[in-house]
């Protein structure tokens, strides 16, 4: 399949937003352990197929970023097929209030990656990830971290065969979401 990725203004986070983030939860890691050297994960089949949907949590939705944080480091990548806007990223970079990013400028955090189902397992997420790592490495960034969660068994597996690293998890990030552990991923770049 032909596509390009191209960095595009923040301004277009609307339009970024049509493309769909939700999937199907067949299954989920049960996380036994506590210390990320530790840790075993177990996938687990869920009883009942759900659609977990990003977007569709109150705050979470893209436009709604830029009112929580100054997103003017941050970069935007699009996977354009015949001019259509299949998947894209979007990267924080050097912004006061990310408690990901540490305080730190040397860490870029995927913060959101998503592909449109109809597009999904061509190839698109593992472009749209290298392209990530360029535009980390042109900041000078020593590391790229990126969240998910146990539920999204696919995106926990993507990031370990792109040699992520799961390097700590948090059974209490989500207090309107307490079955679901926050996964923290890195790559040293």
């Amino acid at each position: 399949m032909n596509f390009i990725i191209e960095e595009k203004a923040l301004h277009l986070l609307t339009e970024y937003s049509k493309i769909p983030i939700r999937f199907e939860v067949r299954s989920l890691y049960e996380v036994c352990g506590n210390e990320t050297t530790s840790v075993n994960l177990i996938e687990k089949p869920v009883p009942k197929l759900w659609i977990k949907d990003y977007d569709a949590i109150k705050g979470e939705e893209p436009i709604r970023w830029a009112k929580q944080w100054d997103i003017s480091n941050w970069g935007m990548l699009i996977a354009e097929h015949d001019r259509i806007w299949i998947g894209g990223c979007v990267l924080a970079y050097n912004t006061d209030g990310v408690h990901k990013l540490e305080g730190r400028d040397d860490i870029t955090v995927l913060w959101d990656l998503r592909v449109h189902p109809d597009f999904r397992r061509k190839g698109i997420g593992k472009k749209l990830f290298e392209s990530t790592i360029k535009w980390a490495k042109t900041r000078k960034c020593t590391e790229l971290k990126i969240e998910t969660q146990n539920i999204n068994v696919p995106a926990c597996k993507f990031y370990q065969k792109q040699g992520c690293l799961l390097d700590r998890i948090n059974r209490f990030a989500y207090k309107n979401f307490p079955d679901e552990i926050e996964m923290m991923w890195s790559l040293k770049l």
